[in-house]
């Protein structure tokens, strides 16, 4: 597929050259679009250093295209960048002793926390062990949060006035206890910030840029001005606790590309669904900007291709996330999202991940169940077939045994893989302990792990109220295709990407930059019982304005034009006597009029109807206003995606052998044909059982599916007639009925 893009700036008419990387907990997935062409490279990940596995990739995309890395990163104009570094330090607990300054008599406000911070984080096998239950062990020793006398109430208004001397002696309390970052989050600075301003300009008095002592001043309502004392703190202590290892991951990684000739510009995508610059993103941005990327890619393609409602399946090395676009849209939130065992005050787009994919670790329990997951191998040793040092058996292990992944072909033939080896821990951990044959075996591991994998986009799909029948499945990420056949249950059609294993990097490549922006504000809108619109439009529009004024500066600061930026508000709404908050697509950027005021709550009532049920609206109780967010975009322009003409059905030109596999659904290994993706032909078919090697990846087409290639040269993979579970079940549901 071509690509072209532009910068909304200086370069609004250029064709750009860019660079996209995703870096996931096995393999870095790299695209670069270069003069109009797209070119993508996987490159395992390096843990220890993540900077070596993005110029591994960056070295491997300039192989392919005959450049060396000094020639091919003068011609780049923009570097993508998703990592999961934030939460691998996290996970890991490698972070800086943090001081936390907060106001006078909720000094153990993070200790406490909120009642569900018992089991946030956890997966439900974890929740249901009630006894094994404790909180997180806290980010902050309790002896590095200092109480400072001052108040802020609620409008904003000063109760107490900021003692500075106090503030100056607990703040050396802090230091001589160890303290390398400061985090300040004081009651209602989110309304009224001037003490946390203040408390900031005094630590800066005190331990200047040039002293020693210097160090990080994180405060609560620069990261996030939104209501909620915990959730609020809980973001500061992240960004400020991530703060130094993203610096240090980023740093080494730019420092690189700067050597070797990159000028360009370097975004990091968030999981607010856009980009900014990577030297202005907190930390907790960061989280979950693959799967974000990998969402906004395929609301993109959905739109092209004219399907409304999606499901993404993303397979990875470690997980498997799932998104959900609906009714072309992607406007589905995380308001409160827990981040590793910590509740905090950002939006997300919401995703789901369990722990599903190709380095899963399959083991047999003393009462002899199988379990797949979560644990996994990682890239390093990785699973046994790696013959890197690995003795776990892993899904990867048992699509080899199966036959369903070619040994000496895998990862475009860079790693050939050790069957013997896998076979030997599948038998020796699994298979004996079972009583069943090795293929047997393997074909269990691997039905677990499907399962575990449609069971998430059941509840994903059924918890929100849509039926799986009315979605079409994209199969992503580097396992994706190799196991969609089993996760995709009663959905109808799954289209497989040429670019599947580097589909979230591919996504990044058409995203927006897209700044967020969030007030806390609690307005009436409508008033009780006389249902009058009453909003305060002075105040109302003077919160708008606010936020538009932030983001011009940080737009100009970025080398971007305000003046090619497209402003949308959003409001979080509810009605009066109850909790659903709904947030809302406000039609109007600023409320001038009786009129205008009338279309946002229209607009609020539809959106509220349609997520809890016309029959809660509850006008006489009255609207009330609690959140604005700003999103401000800068398009970039999309790639085209061309269109082929069709051939005959008949793929036999694309068939490179046959191979024996083993099916469940046959009980025994077969002949299988075995073809190549890239020599398929649009309008070719096939029925399986069968198998499709693609350069970075590999799909699996079982007895009862068919797929064919599509005029845009996707893989449609479809039950055959009488296949699909869910049309087998309304079958028989109806022959029950004609019974009875």
């Amino acid at each position: 597929m071509s690509s072209s893009m532009t910068q909304s700036a200086p370069k609004t008419t250029s064709v750009m050259n860019s660079i996209d990387i995703d870096v996931g907990g096995t393999f870095t997935d790299f695209v670069l679009t270069l003069d109009g062409e797209r070119h993508i490279v996987k490159s395992p990940t390096t843990p220890h250093d993540l900077s070596i596995g993005f110029l591994n990739a960056v070295e491997s995309g300039a192989e392919k295209v005959g450049l060396t890395v000094d020639e091919l990163l003068p011609r780049i104009d923009i570097v993508r960048y998703s990592t999961t570094v934030a939460l691998n330090r996290l996970l890991q607990r490698q972070g800086p002793r943090i001081g936390f300054v907060t106001t006078e008599g909720h000094e153990d406000m993070v200790h406490i926390g909120r009642g569900a911070q018992w089991v946030d984080g956890q997966i439900i096998s974890e929740r249901r062990n009630l006894c094994a239950q404790n909180k997180p062990h806290p980010l902050i020793q309790r002896d590095l949060v200092v109480g400072i006398k001052e108040r802020i109430d609620s409008k904003g208004v000063v109760v107490r006035p900021l003692d500075e001397e106090d503030v100056r002696r607990k703040l050396r309390v802090l230091m001589d206890r160890g303290a390398r970052a400061i985090v300040v989050c004081t009651l209602w600075s989110f309304v009224n910030p001037a003490h946390e301003k203040r408390i900031r300009e005094i630590i800066r008095e005190e331990y200047k840029e040039f002293h020693i002592g210097f160090v990080p001043v994180v405060m609560s309502h620069a990261v996030t001005a939104k209501l909620g004392e915990y959730e609020r703190a809980m973001t500061a202590i992240l960004d400020a606790y991530l703060q130094h290892a993203m610096q240090t991951e980023i740093c080494a990684t730019w420092d690189k590309l700067r050597d070797q000739g990159y000028r360009g510009t370097f975004l990091m995508i968030h999981n607010s669904g856009g980009s900014a610059d990577i030297f202005k993103t907190p930390a907790s941005r960061t989280f979950n900007g693959g799967p974000v990327s990998g969402l906004m890619g395929s609301a993109f393609f959905a739109a092209k291709l004219g399907y409304r409602n999606v499901i993404m399946g993303d397979v990875g090395g470690t997980s498997f996330d799932v998104a959900l676009v609906v009714e072309s849209g992607v406007r589905n939130y995380e308001f409160k999202p827990v981040i590793d065992r910590w509740m905090v005050n950002v939006t997300m787009m919401q995703t789901i991940s369990i722990g599903a994919g190709g380095g899963s670790i399959a083991s047999v329990d003393r009462n002899g169940r199988l379990t797949v997951g979560p644990k996994s191998a990682g890239s390093m040793p990785g699973p046994v077939c790696y013959d890197l040092g690995g003795t776990e058996p892993t899904t990867t292990d048992a699509d080899v045994v199966l036959g369903y992944i070619n040994p000496d072909g895998y990862f475009g033939g860079q790693m050939p893989l050790n069957k013997s080896k896998a076979e030997k821990a599948i038998k020796d951990k699994i298979a004996d302990k079972l009583g069943v044959t090795v293929f047997e075996a393997a074909a269990k591991m691997r039905n677990v792990i499907d399962e575990n994998m449609a069971s998430a986009i059941k509840r994903e799909v059924h918890m929100r109220g849509y039926h799986p029948e009315e979605f079409v499945l994209f199969a992503i990420g580097g396992a994706g295709p190799t196991h969609v056949s089993g996760f995709q249950a009663d959905v109808p059609k799954a289209v497989v990407f040429p670019a599947a294993p580097v589909f979230c990097a591919m996504g990044s490549s058409i995203m927006d930059i897209v700044h967020l922006y969030e007030q806390s504000r609690r307005m009436v809108f409508m008033e009780p019982v006389s249902e009058k619109l009453i909003v305060d439009r002075v105040a109302f529009n003077a919160v708008v304005q606010e936020m538009i004024d932030k983001a011009n500066q940080e737009l100009v600061s970025e080398n971007l034009d305000p003046r090619e930026a497209k402003y949308s508000l959003e409001l979080d709404m509810l009605y009066g006597g109850q909790v659903n908050v709904k947030r809302t697509d406000c039609p109007v950027l600023k409320i001038e009029s009786d009129a205008d005021a009338q279309a946002t709550y229209d607009a609020f009532e539809k959106e509220f109807s349609a997520a809890f049920s016309p029959l809660v609206v509850n006008r006489p109780g009255g609207v009330y206003l609690d959140n604005f967010v700003l999103r401000v975009t800068v398009p970039v322009k999309k790639p085209p995606i061309p269109e082929y003409p069709l051939q005959g059905k008949d793929p036999s030109a694309a068939k490179s052998g046959t191979r024996e596999c083993y099916w469940m659904e046959l009980k025994n290994t077969a002949p299988t044909a075995i073809y190549q993706f890239e020599k398929l032909q649009p309008g070719n078919e096939l029925l399986g059982p069968a198998v499709i090697e693609a350069e970075l990846t590999t799909v699996v087409v079982p007895p009862g599916r068919r797929f064919h290639i599509d005029k845009h040269r996707l893989g449609i993979l479809e039950y055959v007639e009488g296949a699909n579970p869910a049309q087998r079940a309304k079958s028989a549901a109806k022959k029950k009925a004609v019974t009875a």
